[in-house]
């Protein structure tokens, strides 16, 4: 699972992706030439009508063709490798969502961290009984709007608050 993901390229999220789609058969012969059809009608651009003829052969096995489709969209360019993206979005939906450059934080992520940030700032709060160390809890707090809602981030402050006039 990535923890943090940066903006990459088409070009390097299908060659990250490239043995996913070419395993275990996950796309099968009539979606290919749908993709490829895609490619050459919609996009001529992208794939001419002799590439398109090429890639859809079936002499040669899907796993070449589609091997091959892939590596020759990456050598055309980052355009032609989004349009690949986008066919491949339209004709397998489910496979699209399911590939691993799309595989994003859960929320049980970011939850993980909120508890770890809240138990931090009390434990520093209980540990040690300072003024200082409750105007530290109360920044602590403050970053977590994002994570928490506002009424339950305000509540907080506000106990911190009342405890520190105390």
């Amino acid at each position: 699972m990535m923890i943090y993901k940066t903006y990459q390229s088409y070009c390097h999220r299908l060659q990250h992706d490239m043995y996913f789609l070419t395993s275990n058969s996950r796309l099968n012969e009539q979606v290919v030439d749908k993709i490829i059809l895609q490619l050459n009608r919609v996009y001529p651009q992208i794939l001419t009508n002799a590439e398109a003829e090429k890639f859809r052969n079936p002499k040669a096995s899907l796993h070449t063709r589609l091997s091959d489709l892939i590596k020759h969209l990456q050598k055309k360019g980052d355009r032609h490798c989004q349009e690949f993206y986008r066919a491949l979005q339209i004709n397998a939906e489910q496979l699209y969502n399911d590939l691993p450059s799309r595989k994003i934080l859960s929320p049980v992520f970011f939850l993980t961290c909120f508890s770890v940030a809240a138990g931090f700032a009390l434990f520093w709060y209980c540990w040690n009984s300072d003024m200082k160390v409750t105007g530290r809890a109360r920044r602590i707090l403050g970053f977590s709007p994002i994570i928490i809602g506002r009424h339950v981030r305000n509540i907080c402050m506000l106990y911190l608050e009342d405890l520190s006039r105390n």
